[in-house]
């Protein structure tokens, strides 16, 4: 921002600077396998307007799709909006699991997933599974939206190749976005388009926005050139694990008698179920008066839901925070008019 050139005052590629967009496709190569050049990629404000573009080129009012269930309630709300008919596929500790989604749908035109960590659930598609969901979409000439959610955030292990790396027939678009990374205000995500799908994506972005925000395009290209990025993804890898750990900690402590927690090996939010009948959002709202802020994960479930449920984030607290909600939540537990008592 401090070394602004003439480029930052004049109209831009409606696909983003190609500075970088050349910087993205070189950090997505070696980061997360996906193969694809600059020209695949086009900038957007976030995950949702990338989304919105992928949905509106690939799909027709009235075309079936895919979604996990439970699922991300705007994902779901993007799909629902466009006029495609949405199927909630279950997804179990391997992920959404495709030969359900053929027995409710087998020609759906396509699937949105986030195979990476699922949200709400947290869990990673297996390998099995993703071959499957690659296979489905190339014997039935369809789309896999990609959504490779939080996958920078990985604290055990080597993560997956992305789905888009895997696949060998064009089939696969692929979300990303920094608002996690770095902070929701920077407004910059992207999409690596298909080849087969770019005009059409070009055609809704140029009616929709003209081109994104050049200014800030040049300090983040210049984030990534210069190593900054990198070394700035490992501190904050470090700091979410422990703040993981934290959250962790005190639920187990304080609320170890009414909720179950999954510990996540991945991602800024953790999942956990009641032991004792619920209604989770009763809980949600009686959490959020005592100043906790979580979701309630029957709320995320197409068709009724199976399961009861808190979803807490923990990024963006500090240790006092963390322990302090942990308290508060034991609580509001304790009053859950669903807690068995003897």
């Amino acid at each position: 921002l401090a070394r602004p050139g003439p480029e930052h005052f004049r109209y831009g590629d409606p696909r983003g600077g190609l500075p970088l967009r050349t910087a993205i496709a070189t950090y997505l190569r070696t980061a997360r396998g996906v193969r694809c050049d600059a020209g695949q990629i086009v900038l957007t404000s976030g995950t949702q307007q990338g989304l919105d573009l992928l949905v509106r080129a690939a799909l027709r009012p009235g075309d079936a799709v895919w979604i996990e269930n439970p699922c991300y309630p705007m994902a779901h709300a993007v799909l629902a909006g466009s006029g495609a008919r949405v199927f909630g596929v279950p997804v179990d500790a391997e992920g959404l699991d495709p030969e359900i989604g053929e027995s409710l749908c087998s020609k759906a035109r396509a699937a949105y997933v986030t195979p990476s960590h699922q949200y709400p659930l947290g869990v990673t598609m297996t390998m099995r599974r993703r071959l499957a969901l690659l296979d489905w979409a190339r014997r039935n000439d369809a789309w896999i939206i990609e959504d490779d959610y939080d996958s920078e955030f990985r604290y055990a292990g080597p993560p997956l190749t992305s789905l888009q790396g895997m696949d060998g027939s064009g089939r696969v678009a692929y979300l990303g976005t920094f608002s996690k990374i770095l902070f929701p205000g920077l407004r910059i995500g992207y999409v690596v388009v298909p080849e087969a799908l770019l005009d059409a994506v070009m055609a809704v972005r140029a009616r929709a926005d003209r081109f994104p925000s050049t200014l800030a395009e040049g300090a983040l290209t210049d984030l990534l050139n210069e190593g900054h990025f990198a070394a700035h993804l490992r501190r904050v890898r470090r700091r979410v694990q422990a703040a993981r750990d934290v959250l962790v900690a005190g639920l187990e402590t304080h609320c170890g008698d009414a909720l179950e927690v999954t510990v996540p090996e991945q991602g800024l939010h953790l999942m956990a179920t009641l032991k004792h009948a619920g209604p989770d959002t009763a809980i949600v709202e009686a959490a959020k008066a005592a100043g906790v802020g979580a979701r309630a994960l029957s709320s995320m479930f197409i068709g009724g839901a199976s399961r009861q449920g808190l979803v807490l984030g923990f990024s963006g607290f500090s240790d006092e925070e963390l322990m302090a909600a942990t308290v508060r939540l034991g609580g509001v537990m304790g009053r859950s008019p669903g807690r068995q008592t003897t």
